[in-house]
C-alpha cells in the first residue's frame, strides 16, 4: 500500500467515523453543527425550540392559504358576471309588449327582450333557449310580457299561445263565400275591399284542380288567427289549406271515388247539406236523400240552392221564386247544381261520402229554430211535413 492510499484511506475512515469522542475534544458554540444536528443530550429546552420553529412554519403556510383564499375569492367575483350571466328572478313586474320579427334568432330575441327590460341580459335568455332546446320554436309576433322576468320565465311566455297579441275570427259553417269575406273583413280589420279582390282572382289561393278555379265551397270554416303581418291574401289561402287538410282527413278523393262521384261533386253534395240546415246527426240522412233522388233520375227540388242561384237566404223557396229559371234551380234542371252553395265544414263533407242507409226520399226541417228535421218516404208524410213548416213559420210573422 503507498502512501497515498494510505491517508486515502485514512482520511476515509476520518470521514466515515465522524469527530473523534473523548474529552480532549473542545465545545465550539460557533460550530455549525449544533444548529443542524439534533439528539436527545439536549432535552426539554431542545424540544421547546424545534416545536417553535414548527410553530412558525405552520403559521407561515397559513398566512399563505389565507392570502391565496382571499386572491380566489376576489377572482370570482370579478369574473362571475362572465361565469354565470345576469338574470332576474320570478315572473315580472309591470306588461311591456315586444315584437319578434320572422326569422329572428334567440340573439336577436334576447336583444329585443334586453331592450324592452324584459330579461336582464341576453346571455341569460340565450341560455335559457339552449339549454331547454327550444330556438325552433319561437315565432314571430307581438307578446304580453312583463319587464324584469328571469330569462326562463321569459321563454315560458314566448312559448305559451295565450302571450301572444292577435285578432282571431271564427268563421261559422255553411257562409257564402261573400258572407266569410265580410266576416273576415270585421273580425280581422283588414279592407274588405281587398279581401273581395283577392277572392276574384281564385288562381291566387292555391285551390285544388277539382276546385276549376271557384273558391266558393274550399273556404273552411274554423277559427283563424291574424297577425299584424296577415294579409287577405295570406288570410284566403289559410282557408284554402285548411280545406284541403279536412279534405285529406276525411279521404274525400278515394270516399268521392267510391260513391262514383268526383271530388268537387261530394263537396257540392256537402255544401246542400250544410246549407239546408238540421242538426249533424240528421247530415247523413240529408245526404241519402240526395243520393236517392239521384239514383231515381228524380230532380233534387232543394230550395237552399234555389235561394243560393238569386242571392238570397233561406230553406224555403216560394212558388214565384221556384219558377224563376237559374243553374241552380234544382226544380227545373236535374241533377246536382253546377257547383258548391256554401262553405262545409268537416261533419257535412264526412256525410256527403259516408251516408246513412235508408228509403227516405224527402225531409222537411219542420223546426229551425230547433233545428228538428223529419225524414219519410212517402210523399204524403212530406206534404205534411211542409204544411208543419209553413204553419210554424207563418206563426213567427
Amino acid at each position: 500500500m503507498g502512501p497515498d492510499e494510505a491517508d486515502g484511506e485514512r482520511d476515509g475512515r476520518e470521514r466515515q467515523d465522524g469527530p473523534p469522542d473523548g474529552p480532549d475534544r473542545p465545545d465550539d458554540p460557533e460550530d455549525p453543527g449544533d444548529l443542524i444536528a439534533f439528539s436527545d443530550e439536549g432535552g426539554e429546552e431542545d424540544d421547546e425550540r424545534a416545536r417553535g420553529r414548527r410553530g412558525l412554519l405552520l403559521l407561515v403556510a397559513g398566512g399563505s392559504a389565507v392570502v391565496i383564499a382571499a386572491g380566489l375569492a376576489g377572482a370570482l367575483t370579478l369574473f362571475r358576471p362572465l361565469m354565470r350571466p345576469a338574470d332576474f328572478e320570478g315572473r315580472g313586474t309591470v306588461p311591456v309588449v315586444v315584437e319578434i320579427a320572422p326569422g329572428a334568432s334567440a340573439g336577436q330575441i334576447a336583444e329585443v327582450l334586453v331592450k324592452a327590460e324584459v330579461v336582464a341580459s341576453a346571455r341569460a335568455f340565450v341560455h335559457a333557449v339552449e339549454e331547454r332546446g327550444q330556438s325552433g320554436s319561437l315565432r314571430p309576433g307581438r307578446y304580453q310580457l312583463r319587464k324584469r322576468m328571469a330569462a326562463a320565465s321569459a321563454l315560458d311566455s314566448l312559448l305559451a299561445p295565450q302571450s301572444r297579441i292577435r285578432k282571431r275570427v271564427t268563421v261559422p259553417e255553411g257562409l257564402r263565400a261573400a258572407e266569410a269575406v265580410a266576416r273576415l273583413a270585421k273580425g280581422s280589420g283588414l279592407p274588405a275591399a281587398e279581401l273581395s279582390k283577392v277572392l276574384a282572382r281564385p288562381a291566387d289561393l292555391g285551390l285544388p284542380a277539382y276546385a276549376k278555379g271557384a273558391a266558393e265551397g274550399f273556404l273552411f270554416p274554423a277559427t283563424y288567427d291574424i297577425e299584424r303581418t296577415t294579409t287577405p291574401r295570406d288570410l284566403l289561402r289559410s282557408m284554402v289549406r285548411r280545406f284541403r287538410r279536412a279534405a285529406a282527413q276525411v279521404g274525400l278523393e278515394a270516399e268521392a271515388a267510391r260513391l262514383r262521384l268526383t271530388p268537387r261533386e261530394a263537396v257540392v253534395v256537402a255544401s246542400i247539406v250544410q246549407a239546408e240546415g238540421g242538426r249533424e246527426s240528421d247530415y247523413p240522412k240529408i245526404a241519402r236523400v240526395i243520393y236517392n233522388r239521384l239514383a231515381s233520375g228524380a230532380k233534387l227540388e232543394m230550395d237552399s240552392t234555389v235561394m243560393y242561384g238569386l242571392g238570397k237566404h233561406g230553406i224555403v223557396a216560394s212558388n214565384a221564386e221556384i219558377k224563376r229559371d237559374t243553374p241552380y234551380n234544382t226544380y227545373m234542371h236535374p241533377g246536382l247544381p253546377p257547383g258548391p252553395i256554401s262553405n262545409p265544414g268537416e261533419a257535412a263533407l264526412s256525410a256527403a261520402l259516408r251516408p246513412a242507409k235508408g228509403d227516405w226520399y224527402w225531409f222537411v226541417t219542420v223546426d229551425p229554430q230547433r233545428r228538428i228535421t223529419k225524414f219519410t218516404d212517402k210523399e204524403s208524410e212530406f206534404v205534411k211535413y211542409r204544411e208543419e213548416l209553413h204553419k210554424r213559420l207563418g206563426q213567427h210573422h
